[in-house]
C-alpha cells in the first residue's frame, strides 16, 4: 500500500515561497510517476504539477514559472517548490503517486497565503 507524508505547509505573505515535501514508503519509489495537487474550499481538486518516473515534468497553467516539482530517488521524496505566492494559490496540497493502476494520496498539508 502506497504511504504518503507531506509537509512544508503553512502561512505566507503574498509574493513569498514554499516548498513542500512529500515522502514515500512501501513503494519502489523510482517507478512511480510523483504528482501534487490542491484543494480551495468549495472547489474540485485540481493538478498542480506532475514528475514521471524519467523526470519529465508538467504543470498547470496557473503555476508555470512560480513552482517547481523535483524529486529525490535517493530519498524517496517529491519536492514542490512555491514562489511569489499569490492568495488564488491557498488549498490543502496533497501528494499523489501512480504506477499501472496503482495510486495513492497522502493526507494534505495547507497553504495559506494571506497578508
Amino acid at each position: 500500500q502506497v504511504q504518503l507524508v507531506e509537509s512544508g505547509g503553512g502561512l505566507v505573505q503574498p509574493g513569498g515561497s514554499l516548498r513542500l515535501s512529500c515522502a514515500a514508503s512501501r513503494i519502489m519509489f523510482s517507478t512511480y510517476h510523483m504528482g501534487w495537487y490542491r484543494q480551495a474550499p468549495g472547489k474540485q481538486r485540481e493538478l498542480v504539477a506532475v514528475i514521471s518516473s524519467g523526470t519529465a515534468t508538467n504543470y498547470a497553467d496557473s503555476v508555470k514559472g512560480r513552482f517547481t516539482i523535483s524529486r529525490d530517488n535517493a530519498k524517496n521524496t517529491v519536492y514542490l517548490q512555491m514562489n511569489n505566492l499569490k492568495p488564488e494559490d491557498t488549498a490543502v496540497y496533497y501528494c499523489n503517486a501512480k504506477r499501472n493502476g496503482v495510486e495513492g494520496w497522502g493526507q494534505g498539508t495547507q497553504v495559506t497565503v494571506s497578508s
